[in-house]
């Protein structure tokens, strides 16, 4: 099997690239130039914005993981152009030169709405205002419209492999004056590639999939676990089920976490 990766030299994309290269998966990813890739990863230099630079990139491959995305911006048009327009042109890209290619595409738990009032469903309203998930439900759509044969991974918040992700985040939260009890569903980098082997076998084709571990955890337990300090508060929260997605659908189909919580990870040393 020949898989491309766009996205490979991104905080998940290089943890991904080199799982997938060790499990003997032969693996291209589409960079820029002058970007490095892990060992056993063949470099194919393109673009997104640019539609002839993707033909090389998916000739012959028989799947396509498409974790490249924008969102650390405030430049909204940043976001849709490289986000949507990507999307488009990588779908296009696929279906003159591999229609038979399984598109597989990483998403985010962010595109559900903040007043549903349980842990998010598959199926619930993913009607967001902010560009970033906005411009993801437009870019699943756009696939699932495709043709081809997809699958949609909802991402919660990736962790783990000294990422810094955690302990950037924690004071971000802080000046957004996140609850300390609001918990939020996790996944650490190893079960990415969990999913992602998953659904290169074929079992998610043509599902929208919320991917999670086995613990949604605190904020003020996230702080603690890396040592920051949180103010702690006793008030109520507003909505508890915020940030926090129903996996029933990936257990049916066989997704099984092999780092259950957060307390797990840490006590192993992956964070």
């Amino acid at each position: 099997m020949t898989i491309l990766v766009t996205g490979g030299t991104g905080l998940v994309g290089t943890r991904l690239l080199k799982r997938l290269a060790n499990s003997g998966s032969d693996c291209r990813a589409l960079v820029r130039p002058g970007k490095q890739v892990p060992e056993g990863v063949a470099p194919v230099q393109g673009d997104l914005q640019e539609p002839e630079s993707l033909k090389t990139a998916v000739n012959g491959v028989s799947a396509i993981v498409h974790l490249a995305a924008v969102f650390r911006t405030q430049d909204e048009d940043a976001i849709w152009k490289a986000n949507l327009d990507g999307t488009k042109n990588l779908i296009a890209a696929v279906k003159a030169q591999s229609p038979q290619a399984r598109f597989i595409m990483a998403s985010t738990i962010l595109v559900y709405n903040n007043d549903i009032p349980h842990p998010a469903r598959e199926d619930d309203a993913a009607e967001p205002e902010l560009a970033y998930p906005a411009s993801k439900v437009a870019a699943e759509k756009e696939l699932r419209n495709s043709g081809l044969t997809w699958n949609v991974l909802r991402f919660p918040f990736v962790y783990g492999d000294k990422d810094g992700h955690l302990e950037s985040a924690t004071p971000l939260l802080a000046r957004m004056k996140r609850h300390p009890a609001q918990r939020f569903s996790l996944i650490h980098h190893q079960d990415i590639a969990t999913a992602v082997e998953l659904a290169l076998s074929g079992v998610m084709d043509g599902h929208v999939v919320n991917i999670a571990d086995d613990g949604p955890t605190t904020v003020y337990e996230m702080a603690h676990i890396i040592g920051a300090n949180y103010e702690p508060s006793a008030e109520p929260l507003a909505n508890p089920w915020m940030g926090q997605v129903d996996v029933t659908l990936a257990h049916s189909l066989g997704f099984k976490p092999t780092i259950l919580t957060i307390q797990q990870a840490n006590r192993e040393g992956k964070m």
